[in-house]
């Protein structure tokens, strides 16, 4: 228990050693003093609070807010010193606003801790005492045995000791992990492969001894010890033996394993990571604002101060005779009574820093964010996906991007892999119909004959089916597991054999030399198969040297059934044809050239013969290296560099990538818009520039420049320069720029600055043979550089995931790649082509509704304010208050807190299809120009304006006349003085709650039955409310001033005809505004408007989506949830909301143009 608070409080100490060792069943040394290390449990904690510290770790977090930290001030200074309002008014919202965000994070933080117990509590099997015993998963211990079934995930780091099969090896998928769907080989030690029960097991004596916990997947270093018949055995592990916390056993039966690292020293627990807070544009303009707004307040309560204390020069006014001073008021110091007035007028006045305006803005994007995940366009059928929303804080942002940097493989393209075209010993194939054919011949081999193939031809065959890490599943009638070999040889005990793999690539080729007539058939961890033809080949796999983005090349060492031993490698050219000594070197490299200008994907493929002592030395170098527990990554890499070299060129592949469905219209509608599009791709520059120009990317018209292949600071800087003249030289044409990896590491490390003004004045950029960090790179030199401009990042990989945290806005695509990029991004969308309507639609509505919001909570609370800031000047700087102290509190939180909220969610200044159709109209809410200082200052010069037609129009209109008090008759003196101050500060009130809400209804374009709703019911349950209040005596209220103001208010006509007189005289001006501004300088947006109108109203809501339970498809669902809003709000009348999703209706099908409308939508324009 002690050790556990220690954890918890973050002091449990260090490990001390670089290693651990981790005695199998915990059999521990029984000589000597040995002292057991310390491990973590294997409990997984993902929550951020506990029942102990909820309450005040959360308070500490939400008084860091300076708004929510300042109104703690002001309650504080209202219960300290005597102020002109009671502390409920400031206490009361903030009560409000504090509890509303507390409940919804505590009820995020148990939704996490529900998903931690159910992980925690998850039954496990281990091996203890002799037997099979169930517990927990948070009992397992460092040391256990456990027994994991097919198809569960392992519950903590293990190490394979054996499985069902008799060569110890598993299938495992870690799709949860690192997104790969493809099924991975694990191997277990052969000494611990044969302890298949549990009796075995708990007589084996071995012990591991391997690194201290990292975050790397994908690195492993250690060593198991096993002792049989008083002989150490010393045995290597590496990745390929340990089995991750959160992957799934695939293809196996059971498996037992021991377990190394656990809890939160998994390695997936340390891939969590909290990911960087990312501030929307308007969140800091909001910041900006209010920091304004309290220089504002702060000038106000210093200049009453200060007015007050020279009014009370005069001793009529410091001394009158209706208050006289006490005779410690007269001797009391004239700082602190300066200090004790000035923070009573900076109560006063504190509402003019509007609280609610962050409650309310969390609540218009936590509910607006739904909207994307119930669009029915952003829903993909095929696959049954749609829109994810991962983090509401920038919906607001998509309606902001200038850059838009993506991803080629897998978001541009299909990342669906066909094999077209290869290259063998200098001459150019062709599959036709199943049959290698050189080019330029035609198949004329009668179907169903075995071609006759050459040595070189059969010879790269056999490479390309042996050399990869491909995975075979069986579907097999009996459901039985064995080894593959003898499943293939049966012929009832399978029914089909299917390929996985890591690389669709890898798929590609394989399931291509297959219908080509080499067969693989199966890879047991110690013999690949192939047929050739249908003759059976069984070669011994010797080693695996495995892919790494540092050599991009992966090699095979193979036994031939004939004995001799042979490597196989492929990869990327750049990393093959350096390492050649023979072969049709200048031939192949032409072919690569021209795959890669038809936009194939290029491997080239390679192979090396050993001799029996090249062989030995070989395999002692790799046996040293891989049993090494220290640096042994830089000594296989060495001994890789050794192996692969003195090659013979067998040839090449080129396979194609077929493009997303209309990503050259999607690319298009970006470009219109005003955003520019950066493709940063692993792929090799003429494959990039030949995909690049196939989706629109570059034009054919367009100027090409490029920045590869430099080799030192001096020739970069120089090329550089060049390309910055050419540019201003040829100023009238479009200019596109491709830059590849290593050229681009020259030019960020001295050049940045030249190489962002090349950049910036090209209209695409194309970066090629990128590193994962280099694009991460890419966008935080954009995203930093002195413009500051709004970048979003997608992709579907893991190796996107670096740019996708970096940039302003992440999208991930949910592809054939997993999904990591997916659960480290903001956003995820099924294609490519939806990220039109997700920035030129929903980016567009989210931007205006939420500028419109911030600029009228402001305006609302100046005119809110001022009036009592007027008012001190009639009533001696007393610090009296205008209102009473009910609507001070309720003004925000009750009476003007509906209409904006609503507003928020629903508005729409021009239609959907409209905005999708004329791209150009994103350009009119760039550079945060709604938010932009104008615009502030005219909202805010707006509001001073508004509460000085309030305060002395209702002064004027009242002035001396009781007639006003009451129904034409005159009052007496004492009945003027009990009403007076509190009806003016009523009447003045009643107006100001009229006007903003009347503002806010002339700024709606689209109006709904909500809309309608919410505007004239908060205008009607203002008057029922104050009336209720004031028309009873509540017997709970220490006073109770407003009793009968409002009735005998609104009893007088004169009341009536000033409250039409003034909000007519402040919204009027308003109104003629905007009709010049519309007739004589309208925006693209307008000019819309004026087209839709005169065209006819557009038809429906566009559709929203939302997806059964457990994959429940339900059309029917979702049109009928699509038409019930539609008829909620108003949209359009019943008849017109009813859409299907019937095949057959050819316009309004889910897979619609980005830039065309269909002929029924175009129908209204």
């Amino acid at each position: 228990m002690l050790r556990w608070i220690r954890q918890q409080l973050g002091f449990d100490p260090p490990h001390q050693s670089d290693t651990r060792t981790v005695y199998i069943a915990n059999r521990f040394p029984q000589h000597g003093h040995y002292v057991p290390q310390r491990f973590a449990d294997n409990r997984i904690i993902s929550s951020k609070y506990t029942i102990w510290n909820f309450v005040p770790k959360n308070l500490f977090e939400q008084f860091r807010r300076i708004a929510n930290f300042y109104f703690l001030i002001i309650f504080l200074v209202q219960l300290m010193i005597d102020t002109p309002t009671s502390p409920v008014t400031s206490g009361l919202p903030l009560f409000f606003v504090i509890t509303v965000t507390a409940i919804k994070q505590g009820y995020e933080d148990w939704l996490r801790h529900k998903a931690d117990n159910e992980v925690n509590g998850a039954p496990v099997f281990v091996v203890r005492s002799g037997s099979l015993v169930q517990t927990r998963s948070k009992n397992i211990r460092v040391g256990d045995i456990v027994r994991v079934a097919k198809d569960e995930t392992f519950p903590a780091d293990l190490v394979l000791l054996s499985s069902d099969r008799a060569e110890g090896t598993c299938h495992i998928t870690t799709a949860s992990l690192d997104g790969e769907t493809n099924l991975k080989t694990h191997f277990a030690v052969p000494e611990t492969a044969v302890s298949q029960s549990v009796s075995r097991l708990e007589a084996l004596q071995a012990v591991v001894e391997c690194q201290q916990p990292e975050a790397d997947l994908y690195r492993f270093v250690g060593r198991i010890t096993v002792t049989q018949q008083g002989e150490e055995i010393v045995r290597p592990l590496g990745p390929e033996n340990l089995l991750l916390r959160g992957a799934r056993l695939k293809n196996t039966k059971e498996i037992f394993g021991v377990a190394v690292y656990t809890g939160m020293e998994s390695k997936m627990a340390l891939n969590y990571k909290c990911k960087s807070q990312k501030r929307s544009a308007v969140e800091k303009s909001m910041n900006t604002f209010l920091i304004i707004y309290l220089g504002i307040l702060l000038f106000e309560a210093i200049l009453s101060t200060i007015l007050k204390y020279a009014w009370q020069a005069e001793d009529r006014w410091n001394e009158p005779f209706y208050n006289q001073k006490t005779e410690q008021e007269r001797n009391s110091s004239q700082i602190l009574k300066f200090i004790s007035d000035f923070l009573a007028f900076l109560v006063l006045y504190n509402f003019i820093i509007p609280i609610s305006l962050y409650v309310t803005v969390e609540m218009q994007k936590f509910l607006g964010s739904f909207f994307i995940g119930w669009d029915l366009d952003l829903y993909h059928e095929e696959s049954d996906q749609k829109a994810q929303v991962n983090t509401s804080d920038l919906n607001e942002e998509l309606g902001q991007v200038e850059y838009v940097f993506t991803d080629k493989t897998g978001t541009l393209t299909e990342n669906e892999m066909q094999f077209r075209e290869c290259s063998i010993n200098g001459i150019k194939y062709q599959e036709i119909n199943g049959k290698l054919v050189p080019e330029g011949v035609m198949d004329d081999l009668p179907d169903g004959s075995i071609p006759c193939l050459i040595r070189e031809e059969e010879l790269f065959l056999k490479a390309v089916s042996l050399c990869h890490t491909v995975q075979i599943s069986y579907d097999q009638i009996d459901g039985g597991f064995g080894d593959p070999f003898s499943l293939s040889h049966t012929g009832n005990g399978f029914t089909q054999m299917e390929y996985f793999a890591s690389s669709p690539d890898e798929k590609a080729l394989v399931e291509a030399t297959k219908r080509m007539g080499v067969t693989f058939i199966g890879n047991n961890g110690e013999h690949m198969e192939i047929k050739t033809f249908g003759k059976s080949e069984r070669y011994k796999l010797l080693h695996v040297l495995e892919f790494d983005a540092d050599r991009r090349r992966m090699s095979v060492i193979l036994e031939t059934p004939s004995g001799e031993k042979v490597l196989f490698t492929k990869g990327a050219e750049s990393a093959i044809l350096p390492y050649t000594k023979s072969g049709e070197l200048e031939k192949t490299r032409v072919h690569v050239d021209e795959f890669a200008l038809k936009g194939l994907r290029t491997l080239v493929v390679a192979c090396r013969h050993f001799s029996a002592e090249e062989y030995r030395e070989v395999d002692r170098r790799l046996h040293e290296a891989r049993t090494a527990l220290q640096q042994r990554e830089e000594r296989l890499a060495d001994v890789f560099s050794f192996i692969e070299q003195d090659l013979e060129l067998l040839g090449a592949t080129g396979v194609e990538d077929k493009l997303q469905d209309k990503v050259q219209e999607t690319i298009e509608a970006l470009r219109l818009a005003g955003i520019k599009v950066w493709v940063l791709t692993g792929d090799k520059h003429e494959t990039a520039v030949s995909v690049s120009l196939s989706c629109g990317h570059f034009h054919r018209t367009m100027n090409i420049l490029e920045l590869v292949q430099q080799k030192s600071d001096n020739e970069c800087a120089e090329q550089l320069r060049r390309l910055a003249r050419r540019i201003k030289e040829d100023h009238v044409i479009q200019h596109g720029l491709v830059v590849d990896g290593a050229s681009l590491s020259l030019a960020l490390r001295e050049h940045e600055k030249l190489f962002m003004e090349v950049c910036k004045n090209c209209s695409a950029v194309l970066c090629c043979r990128m590193a994962p960090l280099q694009k991460a790179k890419v966008v935080r030199l954009l995203k930093t550089s002195p413009e500051k401009p709004i970048t979003l990042a997608i992709g579907d990989g893991a190796n996107d995931v670096s740019m996708i945290q970096e940039a302003h806005v992440g999208i991930g695509i949910m592809g054939k790649e997993g999904r990591q990029a997916v659960r480290n991004s903001d956003y995820a969308i099924a294609r490519f082509k939806f990220l039109a309507k997700l920035l030129l639609v929903h980016g567009h509505f989210y931007y205006i509704r939420i500028a419109t919001l911030v600029q009228y909570f402001f305006y609302k609370n100046v005119c809110f304010i001022t009036p009592q800031f007027l008012y001190q000047f009639f009533c001696l700087f007393s610090q009296q208050t205008l209102y009473d102290g009910v609507y001070l509190t309720l003004y925000n939180i009750c009476f003007t807190s509906l209409p904006i909220l609503v507003y928020s969610l629903f508005e729409q200044l021009v239609h959907p299809h409209v905005l999708q159709s004329k791209p150009a109209l994103y350009r009119d809410i760039s550079k945060n120009g709604m938010l932009s200082f104008k615009t502030f200052i005219y909202w805010t010069l707006l509001g001073f304006c508004h509460a000085f037609v309030f305060f002395f129009g209702s002064y004027i209109l009242m002035g001396e006349d009781t007639t006003l008090m009451g129904n034409g008759q005159i009052l007496r003196a004492n009945r003027q003085l009990m009403f007076g101050n509190w009806t003016f500060g009523t009447l003045v009130f009643t107006v100001m709650v009229i006007t903003v809400t009347l503002k806010l209804a002339l700024e709606t374009h689209f109006w709904t039955w909500m809309n309608h709703f919410v505007t004239w019911g908060s205008i009607a349950f203002y008057f029922i409310f104050s009336l209720f209040y004031g028309g009873i005596i509540w017997p709970f209220l220490h006073t109770q001033d407003m009793y009968f103001v409002f009735v005998q208010l609104l009893s007088s006509g004169s009341a009536w005809f000033a409250i039409i007189i003034i909000v007519t005289g402040c919204l009027f001006p308003d109104v003629l505004k905007k009709v010049l501004y519309r007739h004589l300088q309208p925006t693209n947006t307008q000019k819309s408007q004026l087209v839709e109108t005169q065209q006819g109203s557009v038809s429906c809501l566009d559709s929203l989506c939302c997806v059964g339970p457990e994959g429940e498809e339900g059309p029917g669902v979702c049109v009928r949830l699509a038409r019930l809003v539609e008829r909620l709000m108003g949209r359009c009348a019943p008849p017109r909301a009813d859409r299907s999703w019937s095949s057959s209706d050819p316009y309004f099908s889910n897979d619609r143009t980005i830039l065309t409308l269909s002929p029924i939508e175009a129908s209204h324009y």
